[in-house]
């Protein structure tokens, strides 16, 4: 099953518990106590980018989250958790999810203008996501790991400082 069998739709909220499901399926215990969960604490996640993939008998997928943060004094969103079932990993649907939601977020959509994540370079460089050397995401998160994609051009240029939650002080 290819990942065209698929139909993209915003995350509804009768879809949480389900969402969650996938998500503990596919990320090792304690994934909440990531650096990354403490900048989702308190905060809405931006719904309207926020999706599930079902194939043609309503199955869970795939799922991809997105989250305001601040960087410095800046905008930004913060992508993830995305996962992918198991029994639907090499079918692509984890890229489709990826440049389906970045399109909706980007200037022709939503109008959000940079993303940051934290994850593997290799995997997420094919959709054009690079190194922020001069962002700093909570500790113990490796430098190394957060990645950044500007939706506008230049969106990270002179973009520094530490990652936030919004409404933090």
């Amino acid at each position: 099953m290819g990942a065209g069998v698929y139909t993209l739709e915003k995350e509804k909220d009768a879809d949480f518990w389900e969402v969650e499901a996938l998500y503990d399926l596919c990320f090792a215990p304690g994934r909440e106590a990531l650096s990354s969960y403490r900048l989702r604490d308190g905060v809405s996640a931006v719904s309207q980018l926020c999706l599930v993939a079902r194939d043609r008998d309503g199955t869970l997928g795939g799922v991809i989250r997105y989250w305001p943060v601040l960087v410095g004094t800046v905008n930004a969103l913060l992508l993830g958790p995305v996962a992918v079932h198991p029994t639907r990993v090499g079918e692509g649907l984890g890229g489709v999810l990826i440049r389906d939601s970045l399109a909706i977020a980007g200037p022709k959509g939503a109008g959000w203008e940079r993303v940051l994540l934290v994850g593997d370079a290799p995997y997420y460089g094919r959709f054009g996501f690079s190194r922020l050397a001069d962002v700093i995401m909570p500790p113990p998160t490796n430098p190394e790991r957060v990645l950044g994609l500007a939706l506008q051009p230049d969106a990270w240029e002179g973009v520094s400082g530490p990652v936030k939650r919004v409404g933090a002080k």
